[in-house]
């Protein structure tokens, strides 16, 4: 088979991985960038490209292109650490999810900045005590007068700090089996009663914030898709989140800097080379699967901890490759400690195990 990348689409390749490198020259840390790497001038540069809200409608601010062409850009970027934090979540998720589930009025209004680059999203999903279990959260939504008014606590938040919209999954039954009572709302984060704490983790970094909603009113309007029918809202829209190519590429470039020094003449190093290589091929062509619509409902599962779990195999190859040098401040060290989140944030592999195993093959519950 060819699996070579037609003449067009290899074309967009190459520009998209001389722009990332251009804006990736100056980084002293190209890993996570989806995650870390926060900068709205580069946002609005993408939006200038075309390179957000590909896919999408023209009349909503999108550009109509293939999803082998949006592939090609994220992948090209991602590799080369170009920073790409402060509109991933919205091109990631939030438009696609707005073009299923929203109003003519909110696609309207929200998806045009969106697809320019001009905003920044976060997901306003997981708990204290309700992480991965999305159906156990306890953040409220009461309807009053005519709007809606929200009480309750959201952690690990992304980019809470510097979002300009969040969007939040709340529960608007209290008396409805855990998966039937959740709806979805649009959140301006400068609305009053919103605190965000930043969280510092292991590597010094704050992106991951904590989120205290204290009577924030929310318009009627600002409800998403049906009152209580997030659930299936939400599955789909994890789908997006967890099947990406973000899921194997975070820590790539660390990895080809280590692999051009590794010593290929000892037989353990090169056996790990080709096992990481090998298996990176499977988890990208399981990712075109997906991206190419040839997957079945609920497949993003495998390629998340397929692609996780390779990443964190990739931190270990790379500080078994630095050596001593692992344990000095620098990147090596930072990917090292880090590398345990890949498997939780996004859904452990735990729970996504258990998606495999009750959705995909349709084991019985024990």
């Amino acid at each position: 088979m060819d699996f070579a990348w037609p003449d067009e689409i290899e074309a967009l390749r190459c520009e998209a991985l001389e722009v990332g490198r251009a804006a990736a020259a100056s980084l002293s840390i190209r890993e996570e960038s989806w995650v870390r790497g926060f900068d709205r001038d580069f946002s609005r540069q993408l939006g200038e490209r075309g390179w957000l809200g590909m896919t999408w409608p023209r009349e909503v601010g999108g550009h109509e292109r293939t999803a082998l062409e949006r592939f090609v850009v994220t992948e090209a970027l991602i590799s080369t650490g170009a920073p790409l934090a402060a509109t991933w979540v919205g091109d990631r998720q939030i438009g696609p999810t707005l073009l299923a589930n929203g109003s003519p009025e909110q696609i309207a209004r929200y998806l045009p900045p969106m697809a320019a680059g001009e905003v920044t999203w976060s997901l306003g999903m997981s708990e204290p005590d309700a992480g991965s279990d999305l159906a156990s959260l306890r953040t409220r939504a009461v309807e009053r007068d005519g709007a809606w008014v929200i009480e309750g606590q959201k952690v690990w938040t992304s980019f809470a700090a510097v979002a300009d919209h969040c969007y939040l999954v709340a529960r608007t039954d209290p008396d409805a089996p855990p998966h039937a009572g959740m709806s979805e709302f649009i959140v301006h984060m400068d609305a009053p009663g919103i605190t965000v704490a930043p969280i510092r983790d292991i590597t010094g970094e704050s992106h991951f914030c904590e989120v205290v909603f204290d009577g924030v009113v929310l318009p009627r309007d600002a409800l998403v898709g049906k009152e209580n029918g997030s659930w299936q809202q939400l599955m789909r829209q994890l789908e997006h989140e967890r099947g990406g190519i973000d899921r194997l590429m975070s820590n790539r470039a660390l990895y080809e800097d280590a692999r051009a020094t590794a010593d290929r003449s000892n037989p353990t190093a090169a056996q790990e080379i080709a096992a990481i290589e090998t298996m990176y091929r499977i988890v990208r062509l399981a990712v075109i699967r997906e991206v190419i619509g040839q997957a079945p409902p609920g497949f993003s599962a495998v390629t998340k901890i397929l692609g996780t779990e390779l990443e964190q195999r990739i931190a270990q190859f790379v500080a078994a490759t630095a050596g001593p040098a692992a344990m000095l401040d620098g990147r090596v060290s930072r990917a090292v400690v880090y590398a345990p989140a890949y498997t939780i944030q996004g859904g452990t592999s735990a729970i996504l195990r258990n998606v495999i195993g009750e959705r995909l093959l349709g084991l019985p519950r024990r």
